[in-house]
């Protein structure tokens, strides 16, 4: 049977697929199909923003034509039939013009490895489609479903802000002179400070007539044709689409199973990764009577296949309309459309879908069956009408619906008078993630009184499906509504929803206590209305009450950023200090920088993908191919025996591996690999490799278990300095205490990419790695393969986000790769999926931090000793370095006198865990800060008092016996204090405190003290080539990679100075092996400091070169004297090298001088915690960062904010879980939660301090790229001081321990109240934990 044309628009060009398949995506189709690269992957399930478009479709009904984004990961080309798609090569190019949207979002420096960069720009161009002057609140809304790994969201936002119709004072002057001006209190005069990264005057302005058009053939076809059934055949799956609900209602009676799909949010993920199967799938998007919209006398009628944004928009309409008392029920559905899902996923996911799903997480159910909604439910030759809350009767929510039933519309009741509705939920993340636990309530009472005629309470997130309270309920009719009533509501409905702690998603208690504390919240919404409506006869809600009914809001950050401007007598064209584009911004945002997996395909190119192990530590008895090998477009399996030499690489005594031998040490370890024709043939092969396991005792996971079984990779490293057991016979008090601190996962936008491709001849092969370190993958390659390192060329581009996870464990993958290309004669590409590169690659190691404080009454402290435990995974990766610059850190910014520090790594059977930005420092100072914090609690001192006693002085020494200069110290912490107004803010959060009991506000200032470099110089030695060309024209090379921070951009300015050349004459093509050899990894802060005294070197032999030629026409131009010197035989090529800071340990001894400088900074953050929900928002931070004479001050202050948003993520968000069984749960954005905008502070401002040492990196600047991470736990600690504030008013000990990282779950129960007392804290003790700690 033919399928039928389907006919759609992609950027204004026609696109006629005449065997469209069903299961073939938007995304893979533009980008390997239409070759349309600027929509990237992420993660493949619409909960990144990455691959962000617009669809665009005309309304014959209404005559309009309706703009929205879209996830292309998730749409099905079939769903496009009729519509028009841009991608962010339709909205502008460097070849054309580029639009306001990418001019402004890359000059105001929001793009930094780019790779979310054109999803940015795809999200605020269909708002400003829609909205050419948008609100700050439609902005923010707009990129809620967009994550940035790089940025912080800020520098983002202050570009799409210039959109906005109000006003943000200093964004819009572009004059250099700002409402922030300090330049007369600064001592240094000459200097004048900036508070500009950007002139707002110079941005083109927004035109829509040069907008693409909507395809006049479309709107005819939606106008004129007879819309008839398309019908469109794949490979394994068939899609109908019909065009009215009888032919509907008979497919469903045809084929009962067939699921219908609407916006795919739904059914996709569900086939992409569970492996779901559906032969048969039925379209109903073009149903009419499926998108009825009706405002009846009692009610609202919406239909099934509504988005999700046009409900909320008819809800909002329809609020605004009514008379309050009506709108109850819907004004608490608009607050969970608000937050739920993305943007772009409300754009398409279904009213109906959501309601059908009967998903346990469904933020819009527990509304709708509180709320009295009904269903109209069809099927042939039958209508009927069902109670929404039939749905979820018995809790499971199997009973109502028969398979051949279709949801056509929802009926929604208005309120009455005397009723309420409220909502609630409590995420992860407050936008764009899913609940932990949701709940509707509606009280109904007898009139004019407070007596409960009826209540209803429906919870999300404790069952298999929604649930109700429905005993509970029943039991309180005909009380009155009073605090007897209350208790006796919470204590009946715990007995009555019962949680095991086996329950999928863990938190068992703060979900028990939140199915209180909603309750609780009911029940002063409820009685503050009643007082509302009777004044003389309901009684106040206590005044340190009111706050708890205040929902927290995302606001649109407010910023500002100060560094000092160059010296007055500076050339103008020189660039350094200046605050200079990234220079592939543009083509960031205009989708044309190109990343590994977008090089196009390679004649006969396979693909790959990999098979992992399912046990943690188990003998491989044996391996089944052969139905995989069956399987349509599959080729060869790879496996160890294709290895033709190294398998194992030995840094240490335990081995990294290619590929496992015999046996396995950790779920997730690669076993063997699928090479096909395409990838989706070679994932479907992936599940049908079989391996037989036996397995093997111990299996170790945890810290516990390690320590337990003396499970450690060697050498374990001591610190001693001082006598640790005098000082502590000689202290007031001793404290004692351990802290956890939770991995990370990187969550680099661009997961793990490579492409093989052989060359024919002697064994050469080019090798396009998405790395850190491309000599490592040389060498690695190289050696598995059993051939020189000169046949091995490794190029790097470009790469989408890093941060210390594309080093060793991308070698690896790098051989694998390689293998099959060798093997296949053939190039092979592999971009791991997101949950894949999640599972295998590991991330920040967990830590426990044991720790023994000696400190005097004044708050001195005299001694420490601290033990701190690394989970380091199955093999040794980079962790023994990380344990020692963990231990060598650990000290931050306090001189302790005496000191005994040990650090060891347990070896475990989970994934290795690797480099990460900070290498151990955000962990080992987190353990520091603790029990300062719980010293000062102690004392009874302020932690801000406790860190200025013991902070470095001049002249002070290191505990490795390094000496350091820490009057930048000081200045960092004076003005922080300063700039923040500290001891105002501290003042009015004690005031907000005493008059709020369940809010709670809470301040920190943290002080930063981070060595820069590493002790063994040959790892930081650099080399550069510069070659003039005839023309005047540089090519600059050096051995750095571009992943986010600038480096090429700086390397350029370098280049530029060095010249004195403009910086559009010089270009950077890529990194290669073939022109710089044996390069370091562009890793630990030093990318900048060495490769651009290479740079530096280079240029100035270059320029030494043509002295005598410039000497003889000093008024000419590079490209008389390059052709002048090419005359003379004079090389226009020169190398440039630096051979690394000189340095030294010995840790027999424990000193030495292994870092070459310090940077300094210091934050400070004030937060408000929500004590019913353990919710927290971050009001301001305050950050000034001593970095030396910055090179680019945007970039440098982008890479600050970014470093401290991504330490935020670490110590308040991302949670990680593990099967007990050591299976990684969080495999995505849905499950683990980077900061989205939501997260970033309301006031955010970052200054650059005034330099004054001079540092030995090129022209004083100093390494940037990790020191921010640590200043995250600003906001840990802030959220520590409110926790601190709300156990005092409970009577409660204000000397406890929280661990990292501090979720809404820790936060919550640590604000302990009547509601956690109510929670049995051993019932189901019994039964086996859902997850695991690491």
């Amino acid at each position: 049977m033919a399928s039928d044309e389907l006919v759609f628009y992609v950027n204004g060009k026609r696109i006629v697929e005449k065997n469209p398949d069903p299961e073939q995506m938007l995304l893979p189709y533009l980008r390997k199909r239409l070759r349309l690269t600027g929509t990237k992957y992420g993660c493949g399930g619409g909960g990144c923003g990455a691959c962000t478009v617009m669809i665009s479709r005309y309304e014959p009904v209404t005559k309009k034509i309706t703009h929205y984004s879209a996830n292309a990961c998730l749409i099905p080309i079939c769903l496009l039939y009729g519509n028009s798609v841009i991608t962010v090569e339709g909205v502008g190019s460097t070849k054309t013009r580029i639009h306001p949207v990418q001019e402004r979002i890359a000059k105001s420096h929001g793009s930094q490895c780019g790779f979310c960069t054109p999803g940015m720009v795809m999200s605020i161009y269909a708002l400003l489609r829609n909205q050419m002057e948008p609100t700050s609140e439609q902005i923010t809304e707009a990129l809620a479903g967009n994550l940035c790994r790089c940025t912080g969201y800020r520098p983002i936002i202050d570009g799409c802000k210039t959109f906005c119709k109000e006003s943000f004072c200093c964004q819009n002057k572009g004059n250099g002179v700002f409402c922030l001006d300090e330049e007369d209190n600064l001592p240094n005069k000459e200097k004048k400070v900036c508070t500009a990264l950007f002139t707002a005057e110079e941005f083109q302005p927004l035109d829509p007539t040069q907008e693409l058009i909507f395809p006049p053939e479309l709107m005819r076809m939606a106008e004129n044709q007879t819309a008839q059934t398309l019908v469109f055949h794949g490979e394994r799956t068939t899609w109908i689409s019909p065009v009215n609900l009888k032919e509907l209602l008979e497919l469903k009676a045809k084929y009962p199973q067939a699921p219908l799909v609407v916006g795919n949010t739904s059914v996709g993920p569900a086939m992409k990764f569970k492996g779901v199967f559906h032969p048969l799938i039925i379209s109903p998007t073009r149903i009419l009577d499926l998108h009825v919209v009706e405002h009846t006398e009692n009610g609202l009628i919406l239909g099934a296949v509504c988005s999700l944004s046009l409900v909320k928009e008819i809800v909002t309409n329809t609020i605004s309309e009514l008379p309050a008392e009506k709108t109850k029920t819907l004004f608490a559905l608009l607050q969970q459309l608000k937050t739920l899902g993305g943007q772009q996923i409300r754009n398409v996911a279904s009213f109906g879908g959501n309601i059908i799903s009967r998903s346990s997480t469904s933020d819009i159910n527990p509304i709708l069956t509180v709320g009295n909604a009904i269903l109209n439910v069809a099927s042939q030759g039958k209508l009927r009408q069902i109670p929404c809350s039939n749905l979820f009767v018995n809790g499971v929510g199997k009973n109502t619906l028969e398979p051949e039933e279709v949801l056509v519309s929802v009926y929604i009741p208005y309120s009455r008078k005397g009723e309420f509705v409220s909502a609630f939920r409590q995420a992860q993340r407050r936008e764009n993630a899913l609940p932990i636990v949701n709940a509707g309530m509606r009280v109904l009472f007898e009139e004019n009184s407070n007596i409960i005629r009826e209540l209803s309470m429906f919870y999300g997130g404790i069952g298999s499906t929604t649930i109700s309270a429905k005993q509970t309920c029943q039991a309180l009719i005909g009380r009155p509504w009073d605090e007897q009533m209350l208790d006796d509501a919470c204590r009946a409905v715990l007995k009555e929803l019962v949680l095991l702690n086996s329950s999928p998603g863990s938190k068992v208690e703060y979900r028990r206590t939140l199915i209180v504390s909603f309750i609780f919240r009911f029940y002063l919404e409820v009685l503050q209305s009643l007082k509302k409506m009777d004044p003389s006869r309901y009684p106040d809600i206590p005044e340190n009450y009111a706050s708890a009914l205040q929902h927290f809001h995302t606001r649109i950050p407010n910023s500002t950023q100060k560094y000092q401007d160059v010296e007055p007598g500076q050339l103008a064209q020189d660039p350094v200090g200046r605050p200079i584009m990234h220079q592939a911004g543009i083509k960031h945002a205009t989708g044309e920088a190109i990343y590994c997996d977008d090089i196009h395909v390679v004649d006969g190119e396979l693909f790959l993908a990999l098979v992992t192990s399912a046990k943690a530590h188990a003998k491989i008895v044996s391996i089944d191919t052969s139905e995989a090998l069956m399987m349509p477009g599959v080729v060869d399996i790879i496996s160890v025996q294709d290895v033709p030499a190294a398998n194992e690489f030995y840094n240490y005594e335990d081995p990294e591996l290619v590929f496992a031998r015999e046996k396995v040490i950790c779920v997730g370890q690669i076993v063997c690999a699928v090479v096909a024709d395409s990838d989706v043939h070679a994932k479907r092969a992936i599940a049908k490799v079989k391996i037989e396991y036996e397995p093997q005792e111990p299996v170790i996971l945890t810290i516990e278990e390690a320590i337990e079984h003396n499970s450690f990779f060697e050498p374990c490293r001591k610190l001693q300095y001082g006598n640790v057991e005098e000082a502590f016979k000689t202290v007031d008090h001793i404290l004692e205490g351990e802290i956890y601190i939770g991995g990370q996962e990187h969550f680099y936008m661009e997961t793990q990419s490579f492409l093989a491709v052989p060359k024919g001849e002697d064994k050469e092969m080019d090798m396009y790695v998405s790395t850190q370190h491309p000599a490592m993958v040389q060498e690695m390659v190289a050696s598995c393969l059993g051939i020189p390192k000169n046949r091995i060329m490794c190029h790097v581009k470009r790469i989408g986000g890093a941060f210390g996870g594309k080093l060793l464990k991308t070698g690896l993958l790098a051989c694998v790769v390689a293998v099959a290309s060798n093997k296949t004669g053939h190039a092979v590409r592999c971009i791991l999926d997101r949950g894949t590169d999640m599972l295998v690659t590991g991330g920040r190691h967990p830590v426990i931090g044991k720790y023994k404080v000696g400190f005097m009454n004044d708050g001195r402290i005299l001694a420490m000793d601290i033990n701190a435990y690394l989970n380091g995974g199955c093999t040794p990766d980079e962790s023994l370095l990380v344990q020692e610059m963990m231990l060598l850190k650990m000290d931050n910014a306090y001189n302790i006198p005496n000191v005994r520090s040990c650090a060891r790594t347990c070896k475990t059977h989970m994934p290795s865990n690797i480099a990460f930005r900070g290498f151990g420092f955000p962990q080992g100072g987190l353990i520091t800060e603790s029990w300062i914090t719980r010293v000062a609690a102690r004392c009874g001192l302020l932690p801000e008092q406790i860190r200025e006693i013991n902070m470095y002085k001049e002249n002070d020494q290191t505990p490795y016996k390094q000496e350091l200069n820490s009057q930048n110290l000081h200045r960092c912490w004076n003005e922080c204090m300063e700039k923040s107004a500290y001891h105002t803010k501290k003042a009015t959060v004690n005031k907000f405190n005493n008059q709020n009991y369940w809010k709670k506000k809470g301040i920190a200032v943290i002080p930063l003290k981070f060595p820069v470099g590493i002790y063994q110089r040959a790892l930081s030695q650099a080399a550069a080539l510069v070659h003039l060309y005839t023309d005047g024209s540089v090519l600059l090379i050096h051995g750095g990679i571009e992943m986010g921070q600038g480096l090429h951009t700086k390397m350029i300015q370098v280049a530029s100075r060095e010249l004195k050349m403009p910086m559009s004459n010089i270009h950077f093509s890529e990194t290669s092996t073939t022109t710089v050899p044996n390069a370091s990894a562009s890793a630990g802060s030093l990318g900048t400091d060495i490769n651009g005294m290479a740079v530096k070197d280079a240029c100035q032999t270059l320029l030494k070169r043509l002295e005598p030629i410039i000497e003889q026409n000093p008024k000419g131009t590079w490209k008389e004297w390059a052709k002048e010197a090419f005359e003379q035989c004079i090389s226009l090529s020169a190398t440039g090298y630096f051979r690394g800071y000189e340095a030294n340990l010995d840790w027999e001894k424990g000193e030495g001088h292994p870092f070459e400088y310090f940077v300094y900074g210091a934050a400070c953050t004030e937060v408000e915690v929500d004590c019913l929900t353990g919710d927290h928002k971050n009001i301001s931070t305050d950050i000034v960062m001593d970095i030396g004479c910055s090179i680019n001050p945007a970039v440098d202050i982008g890479q600050i904010e970014g470093a401290f948003v991504q330490g935020l993520g670490l110590y308040t968000k991302e949670e990680l879980k593990y099967s007990p069984e050591g299976v990684l749960y969080t495999q995505g954005p849905d499950q683990y939660k980077i900061p989205a905008v939501c997260d970033i502070p309301e006031q955010f401002s970052v200054s650059l301090l005034a330099s004054s040492q001079s540092t030995t990196a090129i022209y004083s600047s100093k390494g940037i790229g990790e020191p921010g991470v640590f200043l995250g736990c600003s906001v840990f600690f802030a959220i520590w001081d409110a926790v601190a504030a709300a156990r005092k008013e409970r009577g409660l000990s204000e000397d406890f321990m929280l661990n990292s990282p501090l979720t809404p779950e820790q936060i919550r129960m640590a604000c302990a109240d009547q509601f956690t007392e109510m929670i049995p804290k051993d019932e189901n003790k019994s039964t086996d934990s859902w997850d695991i700690r690491l």
